[in-house]
């Protein structure tokens, strides 16, 4: 079998196989490039009115004390949180919930600036496939992953080949040529 032949027909079956999986990450992988852009997916980072040299004398305590008043939040215990982020060069702090909600909370008022429900995290879950399950995660989506590099490379082939037969029969036309000047 030749090599064309060969890649052809592993481009041919394996995109099928990576299709549904391939289409979830990319609609995901969209979603996340604009989580920056669209506050929907991501809520913006919000900016506290404190100094920007100011060192906030607020202790985790009182932030986790803040942050547990919420009721969006849903906490009543440290481990429902799902991070903690502090900015301090906006001085604030991130609480994301369990439940996917985010509250920023400025480091020296201890006021609320921000309230929201945050997508980002679940559009990594599902670009990732742990959101399905995570053997889903490590036996579909990372396998799918290595198909697609193989397709990557197969597809480089395909496109490359016709390029490289045609300069193939220039340079053997040429050598004809100038074998039958010489006689």
């Amino acid at each position: 079998m030749k090599i064309g032949k060969l890649l052809r027909d592993i481009h041919h079956w394996a995109s099928p196989i990576v299709m549904l999986p391939l289409g979830i990450m990319i609609i995901a992988g969209i979603f996340l490039m604009l989580k920056k852009d669209i506050e929907w997916i991501q809520p913006a980072t919000q900016r506290s009115e404190m100094a920007s040299a100011q060192v906030p004398d607020t202790s985790l305590a009182e932030l986790y004390a803040a942050a547990a008043a919420i009721e969006e939040l849903e906490i009543t215990s440290w481990d429902q949180f799902d991070r903690i982020d502090i900015r301090s060069d906006r001085g604030i702090a991130k609480f994301i919930a369990s439940n996917r909600w985010e509250a920023q909370i400025d480091l020296v008022t201890l006021d609320v600036l921000s309230l929201e429900y945050r997508r980002s995290d679940l559009f990594e879950q599902i670009h990732d496939g742990s959101f399905f399950a995570d053997w889903i995660k490590t036996f579909v989506f990372l396998p799918v992953g290595v198909v697609l590099l193989v397709l990557w490379a197969t597809g480089i082939w395909l496109f490359l080949e016709p390029y490289l037969k045609r300069w193939q029969r220039k340079k053997q036309r040429a050598r004809r040529a100038g074998v039958a000047d010489k006689k």
